[in-house]
């Protein structure tokens, strides 16, 4: 297990969260949510995540938001977003996953944890609307425009050590603001928290020291950044967009 400096100096130990499946994980079938070879993988092996930030990178459909969402079910916090506290529903849409995996915690670890996922935010505000906190008014999340409400929800909710899920949390977020992200992350880190997050954003992917988990055909893959088909998708665009458009559309 890894450990991290508390200020002042004194040595504490980090709790590192681990997934593991359940006895009665299901085999992969033609079935979804198991005929995603990356949940095939994490129900068959399970999944160590890095002390600090993980990140799973892939496609749209490659299973990294359903894994994302179903470790965070399993962890205890609310399918459409928030803490462990937060208990709105809107329309149910989660896969069994969470069913199937057990969440293993090092000794004294804060059970805290957050669970960003960009696609229901909205509903999420509303409820915090709706059930006003008794220490006084929250943020008017509502007021704000999209970027500026997660930014606003960073500031606000991810302040101690703990375990955050993020899924696609670039959607909202201009390329400065996904550097602010950045550093919210590294913060969480040095506090003693870990971070598993689901990205298309080769930005955010680059954070100094996570551990990138690529997601596709093959199930889930140690990758380092510059290897990743998403940056390397990028590059080429940006090095030249009409060429590459005309060789994609050609």
């Amino acid at each position: 297990m890894s450990s991290y400096w508390e200020p002042g100096g004194r040595r504490r130990q980090q709790p590192v969260v681990a997934v593991r499946p359940n006895d009665d994980a299901p085999p992969p079938s033609g079935e979804w949510p198991t005929s995603i070879p990356a949940v095939a993988q994490v129900l068959e092996d399970g999944i160590d995540l890095d002390p600090g930030v993980t990140f799973l990178v892939g496609e749209n459909g490659s299973g990294k938001s359903t894994i994302v969402e179903g470790i965070a079910i399993a962890y205890g916090l609310s399918p459409e977003g928030g803490s462990r506290q937060a208990r709105h529903s809107t329309r149910p849409t989660e896969s069994p996953l969470s069913e199937w995996l057990r969440i293993q915690r090092g000794v004294g670890a804060d059970r805290w944890g957050f669970f960003l996922r960009a696609e229901t935010m909205h509903s999420f505000y509303t409820y915090l609307e709706d059930n006003p906190s008794m220490s006084g008014p929250d943020i008017p999340f509502h007021e704000m425009s999209h970027g500026e409400s997660f930014l606003a929800l960073l500031d606000d909710r991810f302040t101690r050590p703990g375990f955050y899920c993020l899924d696609e949390p670039e959607a909202a977020l201009s390329f400065g603001s996904t550097l602010s992200l950045i550093s919210v992350l590294q913060r969480i880190v040095a506090d003693g928290g870990q971070v598993l997050c689901a990205t298309h954003s080769p930005v955010l992917a680059a954070l100094p020291g996570a551990r990138i988990l690529e997601v596709g055909e093959w199930g889930l893959r140690e990758a380092e950044w510059g290897d990743l088909e998403l940056v390397r998708h990028w590059r080429s665009y940006l090095e030249e967009p009409g060429r590459y458009l005309r060789h994609l559309l050609d």
